[in-house]
């Protein structure tokens, strides 16, 4: 735990909103809620497993209400909820509800890889959830269990069913793109947002530890755009290029939903990154490929004050890099496997 004198003058008065040294704002958090998972995806997890925490390592409900209160006082406006897989955390709905009546909160949103999510889908909207992200990266069920190593295509696509019978908004599919995987696929993911109120979203393959990435499996986007308008007419969404966009969208005439890319690789967006992302364990990263910047869980634990926790948490926000260095070097950097981060 950090004390109030070790942290600059800027830094002391800068704790009421987040703001880093490159005037970067951040308004969205990204709560990991627990480092399970019932899949074992390839670019997530490492091959041999991991040692999965003992549940008082992680955060309790109270523990990530107060973080998310705090951080709603300095400027969040948006939470979503990852893991590991969220849905695998038997007090989920319960979570949702008090963090949606948090002041200042605007949206409660989730990512799954949908295996669990159609069963407590109701209760999640009931509690309060909007939207949801659901992670599919091939409709062929052997692709699928090749990338997943687990058999579970039929589940997650009940999911996607769930998703829209209960009307979250929005729902967005993940696709995480790897050459010589499952790029062959791409136009069969397009053709789901033909009839679908659905959010198709490209994704470049990236580097974490033990995923074993080569650069040989990413497809750009510059590739993936190219291949989808050999077929489709892709039309720019108002604000698509904005500098400050994660993603950039487009629609297709006559289709119901819109396509997307992140292109984390080839067009960085660190330059107005608004995200911090907090693990199941209580660290928090200000850049999602360097180590974390701040432990709060010790902190929560030894009664810190709401103060102390903004000044501990406002350092980490000034700890954070102006960029991520090239690909290649950026397994070096990370010390956590994707799974543990909570994407």
């Amino acid at each position: 735990m950090i004390e109030e004198n070790s942290l600059s003058h800027n830094q002391r008065n800068s704790s009421s909103i987040l703001v880093d040294r490159f005037g970067r704002v951040h308004d969205y958090l990204r709560i990991s809620v627990t480092d399970r998972c019932t899949l074992r995806c390839t670019y997530c997890m490492p091959a041999e497993g991991l040692k999965w925490k003992k549940s008082e390592q992680l955060l309790n409900n109270d523990e990530i209400v107060r973080v998310a209160r705090i951080m709603a006082e300095m400027g969040v406006r948006k939470i979503r909820l990852t893991g590991g897989e969220p849905t695998t955390r038997p007090d989920l709905a319960d979570l949702v509800a008090r963090l949606v009546e948090i002041e200042g909160i605007d949206t409660v949103s989730l990512t799954t890889n949908g295996v669990l999510f159609a069963r407590s889908a109701q209760l999640l909207k009931q509690a309060g959830l909007s939207g949801v992200n659901i992670s599919l990266d091939s409709l062929n069920r052997e692709t699928f269990k090749k990338i997943a190593r687990r058999d579970a295509l039929n589940r997650v696509l009940g999911s996607i069913d769930a998703a829209l019978e209960y009307d979250f908004e929005p729902v967005k599919l993940n696709m995480v793109v790897m050459a010589g995987v499952n790029e062959h696929e791409m136009l069969d993911f397009v053709e789901l947002a033909k009839t679908n109120p659905v959010n198709i979203r490209f994704i470049e393959y990236m580097p974490f530890k033990g995923n074993q990435w080569d650069p040989a499996g990413v497809v750009s986007y510059a590739m993936m755009r190219e291949r989808i308008e050999q077929t489709y007419d892709l039309h720019a969404m108002p604000d698509t290029f904005i500098a400050n966009r994660v993603a950039e969208d487009f629609m297709i005439p006559g289709f119901c939903g819109k396509i997307s890319f992140i292109a984390s690789m080839s067009r960085s967006f660190c330059a107005t990154c608004s995200r911090l992302r907090l693990t199941a364990d209580g660290a928090l990263k200000a850049c999602l490929f360097f180590p974390a910047q701040a432990q709060l869980r010790e902190s929560l634990r030894s009664r810190a004050t709401d103060a102390l926790l903004k000044l501990e948490i406002m350092r980490a926000v000034f700890a954070k890099p102006e960029g991520h260095p090239a690909p290649a070097e950026l397994t070096a950097l990370n010390d956590l496997s994707m799974i543990e981060i909570g994407g």
